[in-house]
């Protein structure tokens, strides 16, 4: 992987701006996108790279119908299953051979007018990354709870400033990207990166509109998953906590034996109280098994990195001007 980035992003003669777009039930909003980007004038050029994530719907014909009339670069990538956003934004970071990379969703939530504040701001202030943030989000109230979840944890977790909101439209610099494609493993995640990386950081305000059409593809579930990369593949905190947790309910076992054999000797019976002591028993195997599943899945995610479980599979790209070329 490390050639293809060298042969990519490490291209000096690319566009300055690349903007990868995954896509997953976008066939209705993905045409009015490339076209908003189309009518942008970034000087140094853009280029849209499109990565179809194993999308139900006809996001693939639709990307690929973009082809034959693109005014601006195209490339589509038709991955072999769903990866998921991040897995996804990989596997386009691999072919963006822009000076500057925006990564947005294909909703049209971000509006694409809004790509040049945001390279504005990264080349005029030479940030790695420049994060938006929005004073309304147009979610569901389940959405932006979730999101505001994620947000506080990864302060937490992570080595992120305070009150720093983690969004998918973001301007990454070709130096970030070339760093964070070094990562081959399964579990990508793309804010995790890069707080490992740099510390230049930026963020600008940008606007948040209604989805155009359709609802968010995001579910509870695909929320749990990408908080569990973000917790067990960018930290050992969860370690930590289970320890502290195993430590503390010692000590209150500790101090329950010394009060037990205190009125064992006081009471000269045997005390009662076997609810309380099923009740501590079922408490601490409850804790014990909760611990237990968060080592079982640092290891199983050990396990399946060591035996190289796909970051993503690309079944076939095209590129603008020649739709029967393989990228």
């Amino acid at each position: 992987m490390a050639d293809d980035v060298n042969e990519t992003i490490g291209d000096d003669q690319g566009p300055a701006l690349s903007i990868v777009v995954p896509v997953y039930n976008g066939a209705d909003t993905v045409a009015s996108l490339v076209a908003a980007i189309e009518g942008l004038d970034v000087p140094g050029g853009v280029e849209v790279i499109l990565v179809v994530d194993g999308s139900p719907d006809n996001s693939l014909a639709a990307c690929r119908e973009l082809l034959p009339t693109a005014k601006i670069p195209l490339i589509v990538i038709d991955l072999a299953r769903n990866f998921g956003e991040h897995n996804a934004v990989m596997a386009g970071l691999h072919q963006a051979r822009g000076r500057h990379v925006i990564t947005m969703d294909d909703d049209l939530q971000n509006p694409p007018s809004e790509v040049l504040k945001l390279l504005g701001h990264a080349q005029a202030t030479g940030a790695d990354v420049v994060y938006t943030w929005y004073q309304s989000k147009e979610h569901a109230a389940w959405r932006n709870w979730g999101s505001h979840f994620t947000n506080r944890v990864a302060d937490l977790l992570l080595d992120k400033p305070k009150g720093l909101y983690l969004s998918s439209f973001r301007c990454m610099s070709r130096f970030l990207v070339r760093q964070i494609l070094s990562y081959d493993g399964p579990f990508a995640y793309i804010d995790g990166l890069i707080l490992q990386v740099t510390q230049r950081i930026e963020r600008v305000e940008v606007l948040h509109l209604p989805r155009a059409m359709g609802r968010s593809n995001y579910t509870i579930r695909k929320l749990v998953r990408l908080w569990m990369n973000m917790f067990v593949n960018f930290s050992v905190m969860p370690l930590r906590i289970s320890t502290l947790t195993g430590m503390g309910l010692s000590v209150l076992g500790a101090i329950a034996a010394v009060f037990v054999t205190i009125e064992a000797v006081v009471m000269q019976a045997t005390p009662r109280g076997w609810g309380s002591i099923m009740a501590a028993v079922l408490l601490l195997s409850g804790v014990q098994l909760m611990i237990l599943g968060i080592v079982g899945e640092y290891l199983g995610r050990m396990f399946l990195t060591a035996n190289r479980k796909p970051q993503f599979i690309v079944r076939e790209a095209w590129r603008s001007g020649d739709a029967a070329k393989r990228v």
